[in-house]
């Protein structure tokens, strides 16, 4: 692959990429949390609602929602979105609904005692979920919103089929322009683990913070700390006192 390929295709498309990653997460982070607490809301309407909401859009596929989005909704509103917001949107929406259960289900695993301490307290239904509530939960939720962060990744895909730019769109370019496609795909196979790395390190660094600011010890992880666990292990199954007594 030229220079020149690299340079006007490849890099832009890495960078579009990044960008759909940006919003797309925004954009479902914010859903994920309204609807997630709206499924604990003690009003069964809210809750009614936010279950129609989960319910729709992931059983929907987000690539025909994207379609909808640009093909259908300018019929109905009398103005189109440009591809790139389109896109946004329709995978915003998509995996917010996914991330709202992550969201449900990560407040309903603190304690009771934790809401009834709440309670005692005096403290409004939004004074429990902002100051009790949410600092214990979203520990719980970041392993699996890193997860979903690097489905989203994945997903942003397809998007070249709006004709948007992205790596992978770029990549089929490069094809059609060279016929080489172990060394374009293998490429692009590159590209997307690097930037999933870097996203999960991130979530992971997050990790750490949330868990230290509420006073638990972060999760130790990796090869090393494997080892030093191991060391342990072997050092507490010598026995004490040395050996046996006469």
């Amino acid at each position: 692959m030229t220079a020149g390929l690299w340079e006007h295709w490849v890099l832009p498309g890495i960078w579009i990429t990044i960008q759909l990653t940006i919003y797309s997460a925004a954009l479902a982070t914010v859903v994920a949390f309204g609807v997630g607490m709206a499924r604990t809301h003690r009003l069964r309407t809210v809750r009614f609602l936010a279950g129609f909401y989960t319910e729709v859009f992931r059983g929907t596929s987000s690539l025909v929602l994207m379609f909808w989005i640009f093909f259908v909704l300018p019929q109905l509103i009398g103005w189109a979105l440009v591809p790139m917001w389109a896109a946004v949107l329709a995978l915003g929406l998509s995996y917010g609904a996914y991330g709202a259960e992550i969201v449900r289900g990560s407040l309903n695993s603190v304690a009771p005692a934790q809401r009834e301490a709440g309670v005692a307290l005096s403290f409004s239904p939004w004074q429990r979920m902002r100051l009790i509530l949410l600092p214990q939960a979203i520990p719980e939720m970041i392993p699996p919103f890193s997860n979903l962060l690097v489905e989203l990744l994945k997903g942003t895909a397809l998007v070249s089929l709006l004709g948007i730019g992205d790596v992978s769109f770029a990549a089929n370019l490069v094809r059609l322009a060279t016929t080489e496609s172990l060394e374009i795909y293998s490429i692009t196979l590159v590209i997307y683990f690097v930037i999933a790395f870097v996203l999960t390190r991130g979530m992971r660094s997050l990790e750490r913070k949330t868990k230290a600011g509420i006073g638990q010890k972060p999760e130790s992880r990796g090869l090393m700390s494997k080892l030093n666990w191991r060391q342990e292990m072997e050092v507490s199954q010598i026995p004490k006192g040395g050996g046996t007594g006469a």
